[in-house]
């Protein structure tokens, strides 16, 4: 069966006694095309293990398993993740969080989702109550068809993980990429917290019409490697104390840098001024102007002054 083809993929939900679900976000991928850009742009492996979110009825994973090892599918939909298992080869167990003691639960008692070597581990949950550092000790890909309406979560969960994806490909909407692949000018705390970590960049724009649903709106496919090098100036500051920074200067989007860092920290007019011009800031200048570089500067600066930021 093709669950690329509309009308099939219609039956095929018809006979299961599905229907998607706009409150989980659910629109199904039907476009060959799209998913061979997905494939290429994760750069695959035979020995990459990847993490797909949302797998719905494993079109996209099946595809993932000719390219790699490893699947770890996370579905938070019950009866998704029961159809998923018939549908992809080499996978042998649904692991459930047993909602008393926490802990996943198999239905081979002898194995955990970590403990699978290859294939597919199908968990059932919702990605935003996992870990990232629970579903694989080893390097892997984050590649998925994600509910849109859960991107930033999704990305601020696993950036700000321990054990990072090395590589993020995944299908959001068009507007959203657009905002975090901005340039200074166009820079949002969206934008700074992805570019933190990585280099986004669109793949390709997808039309609605690769969909089933349609969506209401266009969406694209995201890449983000992971930076090998931080930025010069972001070297020696510890993360938290840049986001603190970052978003007293977002506090306010409609009013200047300059008052909004003397509203999140207590630094004085001046000495903000002071940073500013030294770091070749004008005085109007706004935090959607700043690159990741010039933030690392003004974290520097704050850092020689010595003073702490309000919480």
């Amino acid at each position: 069966m093709d669950l690329t083809d509309k009308s099939q993929l219609i039956g095929y939900l018809k006979s299961h006694g599905l229907y998607t679900k706009k409150s989980l976000g659910q629109n199904f991928l039907i476009d060959k095309n799209v998913l061979a850009e997905i494939i290429k742009a994760g750069e695959l492996k035979p020995t990459d293990t990847v993490v797909e979110i949302g797998p719905g009825l494993g079109t996209l994973t099946n595809e993932l398993l000719k390219h790699c090892k490893k699947v770890i599918a996370v579905e938070k939909d019950e009866k998704l993740a029961e159809i998923l298992k018939l549908n992809i080869t080499h996978t042998d167990f649904i692991h459930r969080k047993d909602t008393d003691n926490g802990k996943y639960e198999s239905r081979n008692p002898k194995s955990l989702p970590s403990r699978q070597a290859g294939g597919t581990n199908i968990i059932n949950d919702d990605i935003l109550n996992i870990n990232p550092n629970e579903l694989t000790a080893n390097s892997y890909k984050l590649i998925a068809n994600i509910p849109y309406y859960i991107t930033s979560k999704i990305l601020r969960h696993f950036l700000e993980s321990e054990n990072k994806p090395e590589l993020i490909v995944m299908m959001t909407q068009k507007e959203v990429a657009e905002r975090i692949c901005a340039k200074p000018g166009d820079m949002s705390l969206l934008s700074v917290s992805v570019q933190y970590y990585g280099e986004p960049e669109i793949i390709k724009t997808v039309k609605a019409e690769s969909f089933f649903p349609k969506p209401e709106v266009e969406s694209a496919i995201l890449r983000i490697a992971s930076r090998k090098y931080k930025v010069e100036s972001i070297k020696g500051i510890e993360e938290e104390y840049f986001f603190k920074i970052v978003r007293a200067g977002f506090m306010a989007r409609r009013k200047t840098l300059l008052n909004n860092l003397k509203t999140g920290t207590e630094l004085q007019r001046d000495e903000i001024l002071d940073i500013m011009k030294r770091i070749g800031l004008k005085e109007n200048a706004r935090a959607q102007e700043l690159s990741i570089n010039k933030w690392g500067q003004i974290c520097q600066e704050i850092q020689k002054i010595n003073k702490t930021i309000r919480k």
